[in-house]
């Protein structure tokens, strides 16, 4: 016959569920303070619910009057625009970085830390710090004046047409040196030999980037577009903080608009039918992303 296992005893019993218990409270107030309060939001964009919320459930009528409003269409469009070149921007500068940095340049390890600064900043005080300099009354345009130059201006911040770029060249400056540093490992993991074989072959340095390095950092691409465009839908503080919103709506972002109708319009169904849009539109960006990650691990 044989040999029964014996039985586990009470230690490696104790061993075994100690990290489940020490990991079930958080485990439990993600469930019940996101995912929860996620549901509930949900719900609440189904009702007729204005400065408290209502339970009585009204179908579309609140995503109806949603993409009625002119405002909402306004923060999309500048959402779009935000986004468009919030995306491209890092991801252009983040990859420009990481190549200058991968040359083996002195000071290297002085630079990381410089163009990774900005990221440990919070986008509170970013777009307080970026308002500042903007501003025409004690900004650069003042700086410029006092130092002779009558004739220059830069009140991108106060005008309709340009405001939206103040808040694009403020969330640049933040995030480029994040997307730097994702792309620098990309490059970094690449085979020296790949590249030495390529060089050996006639390779100029621009096919050797151009047919080779970049099409490996797909990965970090792909990684730096979620993270991007993540953080684009959901900008909220850095708008707050740089311009308010205006002027007028000019930097009316829908994250902007979800607090205004929530929580000062008291509209709260349409509050949460423009967060349930929000959150369709980052999981729309996510779940093909996850779902590629998941099938190459398989």
């Amino acid at each position: 016959m044989p040999a029964r296992t014996p039985a586990p005893d009470l230690r490696s019993r104790l061993q075994a569920w100690i990290p489940k218990l020490v990991l079930s409270p958080t485990i439990a107030m993600m469930l019940a303070f996101v995912y929860g309060f996620i549901l509930y939001t949900v719900y609440l964009s189904f009702t007729n619910s204005r400065m408290l919320p209502k339970y009585d459930l009204i179908g579309l009528e609140n995503y109806q009057k949603l993409w009625g409003l002119s405002a909402w269409w306004t923060a999309v469009g500048n959402l779009a625009v935000f986004a468009l070149l919030y995306i491209s921007l890092c991801i252009a500068i983040g990859l420009a970085l990481a190549i200058f940095l991968d040359q083996k340049i002195r000071g290297e390890g002085l630079l990381r830390p410089i163009y990774l600064y900005p990221m440990a900043l919070s986008f509170i005080v970013t777009g307080t710090a970026w308002k500042w300099f903007m501003d025409p009354g004690i900004g650069l345009e003042n700086t410029m004046h006092l130092w002779g130059w009558e004739s220059f201006e830069f009140g991108w911040i106060k005008d309709r047409d340009m405001a939206i770029y103040t808040i694009v060249i403020a969330a640049v400056w933040q995030t480029s040196g994040f997307v730097m540093a994702m792309f620098l490992a990309g490059l970094r993991g690449i085979d020296n030999e790949i590249l030495k074989a390529a060089q050996i072959d006639g390779a100029s340095n621009w096919n050797l980037y151009r047919r080779i390095v970049i099409p490996m950092l797909r990965p970090a691409f792909l990684s730096a577009f979620v993270i991007l465009s993540h953080l684009a839908v959901k900008s909220y503080d850095l708008v707050i903080a740089l311009t308010g919103g205006g002027p007028g709506r000019a930097t009316e972002l829908p994250a902007t608009f979800m607090y205004s109708y929530t929580f000062t319009r008291n509209q709260m169904g349409v509050g949460a039918a423009s967060a349930v849009i929000m959150l369709m539109t980052i999981a729309a960006i996510m779940t093909p992303y996850l779902y590629a990650e998941l099938k190459e691990k398989r």
